[in-house]
């Protein structure tokens, strides 16, 4: 992989990563574009670039995160059932990954989800964040989030709609989850890269280096964006992009043009 194709997916990562908008929908049209070959560093790049974007979370919303120990508890317990059914199911979910289909089908049923979802939860007033019961329900819709192409962030989000939150309450309590989720399955990652016996070559740290800086900046403009836009606009616009690309890499991908998810 060379620096420009890892700015250019770190480019995607921190713009998508806290989207509704399932980032793994949007890396499989980059890497394709750029015909970047899966290889095992390049699997974990995609993955490990995540930290960049888990930064970004924690410079804007670092006051938040010295509230209390009532908030830890909430991140916990929302991050807990994903926690085990990701360890349970991994192998499956690798397998599932490899489906292109997949992600294109749930980048369309999940658009069509968001069409609908403001006027369903319009008269929504909770401002103060989810209680510990709330945080678990949140937690089991984020397991959703393991189908490829439902998003997390989407996930999360309706999760979080469901319990009564506002539109901007709800969008960052899924950035708050997605530290310890997204810091996890990096940790996991490296762990199962350099238990096969890999090593990052020479240079490959390098690269890894300038993704995660890209990611980070890249996801703090994402973040400002989405809740400014959502509070104000709300979600259907993201219902029919979800639509319009998960129809894309449906029409590519039977068209018989290779598609892969790194």
């Amino acid at each position: 992989m060379t620096i420009g194709e890892a700015v250019v997916l770190a480019i995607v990562e921190g713009l998508t990563e806290f989207l509704p908008v399932s980032s793994t929908g949007h890396m499989i049209i980059a890497s394709s574009l750029m015909g970047i070959a899966s290889e095992p560093f390049v699997k974990t790049f995609t993955i490990a670039i995540q930290l960049g974007a888990i930064v970004s979370v924690l410079v804007l919303y670092w006051k938040r995160f010295f509230q209390s120990l009532n908030f830890y508890i909430k991140l916990l317990t929302a991050f807990f059932p994903a926690a085990i059914l990701g360890f349970l199911l991994n192998d499956y979910i690798d397998q599932l990954l490899e489906r292109v289909e997949v992600v294109a089908l749930m980048l369309v049923v999940g658009g069509i989800v968001f069409l609908f979802i403001d006027r369903f939860f319009s008269s929504n007033t909770d401002t103060s964040g989810p209680s510990i019961s709330s945080a678990f329900k949140i937690g089991i819709f984020q397991c959703l989030a393991m189908i490829p192409g439902v998003s997390r962030s989407a996930a999360t989000i309706i999760g979080g709609l469901t319990q009564k939150l506002t539109k901007q309450t709800a969008a960052e309590f899924s950035f708050f989850l997605a530290v310890p989720t997204m810091f996890g399955a990096t940790a996991f990652k490296l762990f199962k890269y350099f238990k096969t016996g890999n090593a990052f070559a020479q240079g490959e740290l390098s690269v890894l280096a300038v993704g995660n800086l890209v990611a980070f900046v890249v996801a703090l403009f994402a973040i400002k964006f989405f809740i400014r836009f959502v509070s104000t606009h709300g979600f259907k616009i993201f219902g029919y992009y979800r639509i319009v690309l998960g129809v894309i890499i449906l029409l590519l991908y039977y068209s018989g043009i290779s598609l892969s998810i790194l």
